[in-house]
């Protein structure tokens, strides 16, 4: 009966620490800032791990009042591009944590 007590206090241990562990790299993810563009390069939006846009760069020659139907197809491919590498990171990142788990 000790050795199984024993046992269940060694895996709760390695249980918090991989618990802070996770933190620790939430928070180094969440730090990160994030480029994306749109096949063109003349709209950028940056944005952080944590998923927030924090800028949002236009060429002066994307700017047509004419077509601002192209202009917001732009914004949006630049925003998803920086969200996909996000998606990516947090995968790679914390992907280490949850290999074997069965649903992640």
């Amino acid at each position: 009966m000790a050795g199984g007590m024993a046992n269940m206090q060694k895996m709760m241990k390695q249980a918090q620490k991989l618990q802070k562990q996770m933190e620790a790299t939430q928070k180094e993810l969440e730090a990160k800032e994030f480029i994306g563009k749109e096949p063109s390069g003349m709209v950028t939006a940056t944005l952080t791990g944590d998923r927030r846009l924090k800028d949002l760069s236009l060429a002066q020659d994307v700017v047509d009042p004419e077509d601002t139907d192209m202009l917001q197809d732009l914004i949006i491919a630049a925003v998803n591009d920086g969200l996909d590498q996000i998606d990516q990171e947090s995968a790679q990142t914390m992907g280490q944590f949850t290999k074997g788990i069965p649903g992640f």
